[in-house]
Order: structure tokens, then C-alpha cells, then sequence
């Protein structure tokens, strides 16, 4: 049996093969360049993206599960409900899909409010399925470690609810451990829905502290400026994009991401260890430097 991973060659989607290759899986992943996926040996090479329904037809040839992985782009949804489609005409009935934590309340969200009708496709749509949803990804702060580096500040507009970070490492472990045991379950399995969070959940303050520990100085939060964070981001994306940003940071402000009770020990059963910390990527991200 064969496992089609979308989204390989990205951060998470190359750790998701990794993993999957490691434990024995029979791994084809959907890439526009071959030439340049530098993804490991044994991994089967299908070129296309999520718009080309042929070459989504020829990739789904004798696969049984689909690890569903979008980017943030403009046409995220479209892509998506093509790929779930085609997926179905070629037989394909075992589906994880990385969506997001509380896509269901960040309704104002475009990529939130896009992933959740995802969600609602892949139940509709009757696969047996796998929904992760993660929460703020720790390894997003890598775009601004030079920030709080060189000038002293957190520049994230987190608030002060709390996010449960996560690191990256974790959620594409955890999707290859469900990508085999969807794989191996039975076709009419029922659609399951897994949070994906850190161990701990933590304001803008709280990640000023952590930083201001690990590089033995102050390092200040810079407070909730959506405005601000969303003229930053126009600067290297988008402004439709940027503008998305700023409606999440929002609901971060207004909402927060905490996790539900028991998410925490039930990654951490299913990890078979502890969940990585932002003292631990704050470490390592400093001595990388």
C-alpha cells in the first residue's frame, strides 16, 4: 500500500516523508520539480501540483492513504477540494489532513475559515480520516529571531490569552505515526479530530521571559500592534496574505489557541515521550546562529 504525501518538499511535509520511510511506509509525494524535491532515496517522484487534475490522476494510482498538506497560498481551498476529488474518482478512501486549531471559531481567518471547510468536505465526502490540528508553530519564530536578537524585542502580537506552541518536529511525528494507522484501518473507519498543541500554553510576555533567559538579557514584548505587524508582513508577501496575518493575530489577541483537556497527555501517549518546549527551540534556534 502507498502513501501520497502533498506538500513534501515543505518543513513539515519533508519530515512527514522522513518519518514515514523510517517506519517501512511505501511513500509517493506530488512535487512540481523532481529535479530539485532533494527528498530521500526510495521516496517515488510524481510531478504536479493540486491544480493539475491529470497528474493528480496519475499520482493516485495504486495509493491507499493521502496525507493532505496545503500552503497558505490564495488558491488554498480550490486546491484542496480538487485533490479530495480526484482522490475519491481514483478510489482513495484513508485521509489525514493538517487544518488548524479552532478553525471552526477563527471564522473572520481566510486560511482558517478555508481549512474548515475542508474539513467539512472530507466528512461529507465519507473518507475515513485523520483531521490534525495544529496550533501556532514554534518554528515560525525563526523568521524573527533576529529581530529579538539585535533589538532587544518579541515582536509577535501574541497576546496575552496564551498560545500552545508547537514545534514542527512533533506535528510531522505525530502525522506519520496516524498516517500508518489510518492506513491500516478499516475503510469505514470514522473521522476522527486530534489538537495538536505544545506543553505549555504562553502569552507574549511569557515568550519575551524565555527569550530574555536563554540570551541573558532583557528582551521586551512588543506589545499587541496589529496594524503595525501587518504593514511589517507587506513588506515580503502579499498584502492579501499580511492581511490574513493581521486577522489571525487578532483572534490570537482576542481568543488565544488553548488546548482542550487531555490533548496534552495524549500526544505525549501517542509520542511515546514528552512534547518539545520553546525553552528547548529557543536554545537551539540561539545556538544555531
Amino acid at each position: 500500500m502507498t502513501i501520497l504525501v502533498t506538500g513534501a518538499t515543505g518543513t513539515i511535509g519533508r519530515q512527514v516523508v522522513q518519518h514515514l520511510l523510517q517506519r517501512g511506509a511505501t511513500v509517493r509525494a506530488l512535487v512540481r520539480t523532481p529535479a530539485n524535491a532533494n527528498l530521500p532515496d526510495g521516496v517515488e517522484l510524481h510531478q504536479g501540483d493540486q491544480l493539475d487534475v491529470d497528474a493528480l490522476r496519475t499520482a493516485f494510482k495504486g495509493v491507499s492513504t493521502l496525507f493532505l498538506l496545503n500552503a497558505v497560498v490564495a488558491d488554498e481551498f480550490t486546491q484542496a477540494l480538487i485533490t479530495l476529488n480526484v482522490a475519491r474518482e481514483a478510489g482513495v478512501k484513508r485521509v489525514v489532513y493538517l487544518s488548524v486549531i479552532y478553525s471552526d471559531r477563527y471564522v473572520n481567518v481566510p486560511h482558517f475559515a478555508g481549512k474548515y471547510g475542508v474539513e467539512r468536505m472530507i466528512e461529507q465526502m465519507g473518507f475515513s480520516a485523520t483531521i490534525l490540528r495544529p496550533a501556532y508553530f514554534m518554528d515560525n519564530d525563526l523568521t524573527i529571531k533576529d529581530v529579538v536578537q539585535g533589538y532587544g524585542v518579541y515582536p509577535m502580537p501574541i497576546g496575552s490569552r496564551g498560545l500552545a506552541m508547537i514545534d514542527t518536529r512533533d506535528i510531522a511525528e505525530i502525522a506519520a505515526l496516524e498516517l500508518i494507522a489510518r492506513d491500516q484501518a478499516a475503510e469505514d473507519s470514522a473521522v476522527t479530530r486530534l489538537n495538536l498543541v505544545g506543553p505549555e500554553a504562553l502569552t507574549g510576555a511569557d515568550v519575551a521571559g524565555i527569550w530574555s533567559d536563554v540570551l541573558g538579557r532583557t528582551i521586551a514584548y512588543g506589545g499587541d500592534d496589529t496594524v503595525g505587524f501587518e504593514q511589517n508582513l507587506r513588506q515580503f508577501m502579499p498584502p492579501w496574505m499580511a492581511y490574513d496575518m493581521r486577522q489571525m493575530a487578532e483572534r490570537f489577541i482576542s481568543d488565544g489557541m488553548l488546548p482542550a483537556a487531555g490533548d496534552v497527555e495524549r500526544l505525549m501517549q501517542l509520542l511515546g515521550r514528552p512534547l518539545r518546549s520553546y525553552r528547548g527551540f529557543a536554545q537551539e534556534a540561539t545556538a544555531a546562529r
